[in-house]
């Protein structure tokens, strides 16, 4: 499954459903066939969203970098973020964050820490 060309904004259908709602957005999948693709509808690990991103065939560097701000980031990113309730899934494509929770943003959502893992487009 190749990246999409445009990002069609998904909200998590569920709160533990972050990572599966990016996963969606990035690739085109309903959220429905990537909960059964991670096998599950609630957190998804690390090790989930990289099993994902290797099923779907999208492909990504596996280093973990660290971000303040968002001129450090690549045109595509899957983003890990410590926010004051959890840890959260987000994503970022060409300028704008798509997070499930949140919206569309220009700005990263409310984290203390930040991190991306770069899409190789």
């Amino acid at each position: 499954m190749p990246l999409v060309e445009k990002i069609k904004h998904i909200y998590e259908p569920n709160p533990l459903a972050c990572g599966q709602a990016v996963l969606s957005m990035l690739s085109g999948v309903s959220v429905q066939e990537i909960f059964k693709l991670v096998n599950t509808e609630k957190e998804t690990t690390l090790k989930d969203m990289k099993m994902a991103l290797d099923a779907l065939k999208i492909p990504y560097k596996e280093n973990r970098v660290e971000v303040k701000v968002k001129s450090q980031l690549p045109r595509v990113a899957v983003l890990s973020l410590e926010t004051p309730k959890c840890w959260h899934w987000s994503l970022y494509f060409d300028g704008k964050f798509y997070d499930p929770e949140y919206g569309v943003c220009d700005d990263f959502p409310p984290s203390n820490r930040r991190y991306y893992w770069e899409i190789i487009c």
